[in-house]
């Protein structure tokens, strides 16, 4: 099986580097740019299943990647992004303000327990993310397509790699990427990680207005 993971396209926390969980906010006009340019760089890839985080961020990319294919999104909560607790909305100045000792932990070895303040840990993430893990391995489908956030595609690819889920650290996911795994007696490997060349117009596009 082919497995896509897509994460959702750029929102005004994104770009202002707040932070960001389970707040439903929209995409910024470049977001639905980015959103249009990942769904034409989908357009051709013949997909089963298509499943989403409930978030409408996440779902508008889901749903411009069905298009006319006839297939039903799926929404499930597994893939809901962190909960980021009292964090959210806050500046990274903030948080160092407010919460110092547990961006100290966050950032050692045991960061993958400490729960967000008022929020959940990366490993309740993980926990979650392996049922849906197990159930992707198990699907009668050729073709999937997974539309997420940062953490929870992260963790996803821990997981169908048989990582351990710290090693999340070690790639990067931007917004609008595509991450391309391939499913096969159980075992993934990886074909692409953070693929953005769909994007690479939009970049020169923004280049090009700020000179």
């Amino acid at each position: 099986m082919n497995l896509y993971l897509l994460r959702h396209g750029e929102t005004v926390y994104n770009r202002d580097g707040l932070g960001l969980g389970r707040l439903d906010v929209a995409l910024t006009e470049r977001g639905e740019q980015q959103t249009a340019a990942a769904a034409a760089r989908m357009a051709g890839v013949p997909l089963d299943r298509i499943f989403t985080s409930p978030l409408s961020r996440a779902r508008r990319l889901a749903e411009a990647i069905g298009g006319e294919r006839g297939i039903a999104v799926e929404p499930r909560d597994e893939l809901l992004e962190l909960d980021v607790g009292l964090t959210e909305g806050m500046t990274f100045r903030q948080m160092r303000e407010e919460h110092a000792e547990f961006l100290q932990v966050w950032a050692g070895d045991d960061g993958l327990h400490m729960p967000m303040p008022g929020g959940e840990s990366l490993g309740d993430v993980a926990a979650r993310l392996a049922l849906f893990a197990a159930e992707l391995r198990t699907l009668d489908a050729k073709s999937v397509a997974v539309v997420s956030h940062n953490f929870v595609t992260k963790l996803l690819i821990c997981e169908l790699l048989g990582l351990e889920p710290g090693r999340w650290r070690t790639f990067s996911v931007d917004v609008a990427s595509l991450c391309t795994l391939r499913l096969q007696n159980g075992r993934a490997t990886v074909q692409a990680i953070n693929d953005c060349c769909h994007l690479d117009s939009l970049n020169v596009d923004v280049n090009t207005r700020s000179l």
